[in-house]
């Protein structure tokens, strides 16, 4: 059966209302707001109320550098929550809101899969609650507002060609990366260039997952740099005057979402900026709410170690006030073997030198998550290509590096197979923590940058392009750099060159760009030729798509 087949089966059958599962999580009934029987808002209210109570224990889910189709990272995270529950332990998950993009292009969703799922699972991978277009509507609604100043007479004296807000949307549109606006004569406004990001890549993304609650929503929106004068001066959405504005428009959007696993585990969905261009971690009101509802909240990192987790732990660590107790970094047999240099279509055949070889990719995010001072445990994702002795393979290699490693049968097996795992999550959460920043926020942003590349991707340096020399200068003049550092890179590489696998050494990462987000409160440093509005493949997942005239969704996993 497919993950939606699976799903669509439990949803008619065994899915519990959402009422019953927020009052078994604690919650009041007043303090949930109804999306249908199914789905649920955390009220303002409740999220006050329930900070009174001690935080839980904080797991972060992470991965090795993926193959290009995902390697189950979220279906790792949903099935250690259920076998935890299955413990005995009040555990509560809490993810990412998927995007549309890679829904209909090509990594596909974000509820887990097979019997470790978060549901309803069509109605979270497609609209939810209807946050993503909030976001859309925000980050559109300041791009107009900001053209509608330019028409008006400019009295910010903003250059139109030094406008850096762009507009969003919500899908991969390659189209729409560079587009001139303001054409057909004076009433149809001023022309410029102009752009689109993908909404998950927006600083409003960023800013609504960062924000502790509605007032400092407000504040960081009100910090965001939007433009720059023709004299070179910073303008931002506050000396717009418009920050109220936007923020009514997210004020539902940050409420977090409420619903539920397979087995009927507490989930928050909420927030979802992209790892490889945003910061890549659920919202931080989501995360403190599952810390303070359960004994042990399960968080995730988008991509690999190298980029979701590194940035939790520098960037998001700090904001929530707490650092994770212990660290699951998600191997399968087939991304081991993909690093060791087995091609697409070969990865189902046992292959235990590439394994070998391809297990120096983590072999660096174990030491990397030990860097920080936080146990570490290897999840082992089950595919039925998989072998005993490629499995018993990668078990040896993390034993030598001091790493437990468990083989997790939850597409399969739900919670059930997830047990060893949990087991070895619990005896990691015994152990002492002691969490190590990765560098000194004080630092100069090329050598904060410098660590990072040293560090974590195993580079040697950097190489600064002439525009991101600019981008320098212009961070030190205004003051800007005293701010973490997010970088956006590929995801398939500790490099900024995709086809470079496993764990290379003594590389240069090419700096293109670093764009202040003053409201996020880091710095993206792009890399490479990475892009803030993705293109759809040759094949998108779209094609597979389709409802009945009953209203049933297929394909869509």
């Amino acid at each position: 059966m497919s993950d939606i087949d699976i799903a669509q089966a439990n949803e008619s059958t065994e899915i519990h209302l959402i009422t019953q599962v927020a009052t078994d999580l604690g919650l009041k009934s007043d303090e949930i707001e109804q999306y249908g029987p199914y789905k649920a808002k955390i009220t303002p209210q409740a999220l006050k109320r329930i900070e009174t109570k001690p935080a839980g224990k904080l797991v972060l889910v992470t991965a090795i550098n993926p193959t290009p189709a995902g390697e189950g990272k979220s279906t790792v995270a949903v099935g250690l929550g259920d076998a935890l529950r299955q413990r005995g332990h009040n555990a509560v998950i809490a993810l990412r809101e998927p995007s549309l993009g890679p829904v209909m292009g090509m990594k596909g969703g974000a509820t887990g899969g097979g019997h470790a799922q978060v549901v309803p699972m069509e109605d979270i991978n497609l609209h939810f609650t209807g946050d993503m277009h909030a976001l859309t509507c925000a980050v559109d609604t300041l791009a107009a507002l900001i053209d509608n100043h330019l028409q008006q007479g400019n009295k910010l004296n903003l250059d139109p060609r030094r406008i850096s807000w762009k507009r969003g949307l919500d899908i991969n549109d390659r189209a729409l990366r560079n587009v001139v606006i303001g054409m057909g004569g004076p009433y149809q406004g001023v022309p410029r260039e102009d752009g689109f990001d993908i909404t998950v890549a927006s600083e409003l993304m960023a800013v609504l997952c960062l924000a502790s609650d509605l007032h400092d929503l407000k504040a960081r929106i009100g910090r965001i740099v939007i433009g720059y004068t023709y004299d070179r001066k910073p303008v931002t959405v506050t000396d717009l005057g418009v920050a109220g504005a936007i923020t009514a428009l997210l004020r539902d959007a940050a409420k977090p979402n409420l619903v539920q696993t397979l087995e009927h585990t507490p989930t928050l969905i909420h927030g979802g900026p992209f790892a490889n261009i945003a910061h890549g971690c659920n919202s931080v009101i989501a995360t403190r709410a599952a810390l303070h509802l359960g004994d042990i909240a399960i968080t995730e990192a988008g991509f690999g170690a190298d980029l979701g987790a590194e940035k939790f732990m520098d960037i998001k660590a700090p904001v929530l006030g707490k650092t994770p107790d212990a660290v699951v970094i998600v191997a399968t047999v087939r991304a081991l073997k993909y690093n060791g240099g087995v091609g697409l279509k070969e990865l189902q055949t046992e292959n235990l030198d590439a394994v070998t070889k391809g297990y120096a990719n983590l072999h660096r995010h174990i030491e990397n998550m030990r860097r920080y001072g936080v146990p570490v445990v290897v999840a082992i994702n089950d595919f039925t290509s998989d072998t005993q002795a490629e499995v018993d393979l990668i078990k040896d290699l993390c034993a030598k590096d001091g790493a437990r490693a468990e083989l997790a049968t939850v597409w399969a097996d739900g919670g059930a197979g997830g047990l060893n795992l949990a087991d070895a999550v619990l005896a990691a959460l015994d152990q002492q923590s002691d969490f190590q920043p990765l560098y000194d926020i004080q630092a100069d942003v090329k050598d904060k940058l410098n660590v990072i590349v040293q560090k974590v991707y195993g580079g040697s340096g950097t190489e600064f392009s002439h525009k991101a020399e600019l981008n320098y200068r212009m961070i030190k003049r205004n003051g800007w750099d005293k701010l973490p550092i997010c970088v956006a890179k590929t995801q398939y590489s500790f490099t900024d060159d995709p086809k470079k696998l496993g764990a290379p050494t003594d590389f240069k990462l090419n700096i293109s760009e670093i764009v202040p987000k003053l409201g996020a409160g880091f710095l993206v440093v792009k890399t490479g030729d990475i892009m803030t509005m993705p293109g759809l493949p040759k094949q998108p997942a779209a094609l597979n798509i389709d409802i009945d005239d009953d209203g049933q969704i297929s394909g869509l996993f």
